[in-house]
């Protein structure tokens, strides 16, 4: 039987190892499509038509033909459609949902973009690249507080916003933060990492299409 999910992307993407994430610690097998952005795969018209942005990640459903775009939209479906991470309650899915606006409007830019310009992707003066760095780690050290004495974000166990913001933060070592300052928010990652079936970027995203 085919897989339920079609996952196409970019192995260097943090926002497609979020999903990427999602499905591995769900236990939800999942075919993989390389987006080859070089080449402006992710502009041609046949992919336009089915991610509106030309960007990725891209997920589609054979269940049902969705196909969705950007990545906390896409957490948020999965935790609708499998049951899974999505909070005990209404409270819990509301503080979940909360977390993730967070992260896109503080975190994410202060780890996603340092990355970016380091790793040469990205074009920025010095005084750029520390203004983005500056708002990262005033973004962990946020997230650090508020994780004191917690396991996770929200409740007692894993949610979409713990998965969406370990998709930022696995790649604040590339951003040139260090984690030793913040170490609840690197306790934290480390349970996550032992949870079953999580895995590393590395091992979630194929750098090639690749069947499940």
């Amino acid at each position: 039987m085919p897989n339920r999910f079609t996952l196409h992307g970019v192995w260097l993407s943090g926002p497609t190892y979020k999903v990427g994430l999602f499905l591995s610690l769900a236990g939800e097998p999942f075919d993989y499509v390389h987006v080859d952005l070089r080449a402006g795969e992710h502009k041609r018209p046949d992919y336009v038509a089915r991610q509106r942005y030309g960007q990725v990640p891209l997920l589609v459903d054979a269940h049902n033909g969705r196909h969705l775009t950007q990545s906390a939209a896409i957490l948020e479906y999965l935790a609708d459609t499998t049951g899974r991470f999505g909070g005990a309650d209404l409270d819990e899915r509301i503080a979940a949902r909360e977390w993730m606006y967070w992260d896109f409007d503080r975190l994410a830019r202060g780890v996603y973009r340092p990355r970016g310009i380091r790793a040469g992707f990205m074009k920025a003066a010095p005084e750029v690249l520390e203004h983005y760095t500056a708002e990262g780690r005033a973004a962990l050290a946020s997230l650090d507080e508020h994780l004191a004495g917690r396991a996770f974000l929200v409740g007692e166990g894993l949610t979409i916003a713990d998965i969406d913001i370990y998709g930022v933060t696995a790649y604040a070592g590339d951003a040139g933060h260090d984690l030793a300052e913040t170490p609840n928010v690197a306790a934290w990652m480390r349970r996550i990492e032992a949870l079953p079936g999580f895995r590393p970027a590395t091992e979630c995203l194929p750098q090639e299409t690749r069947a499940a």
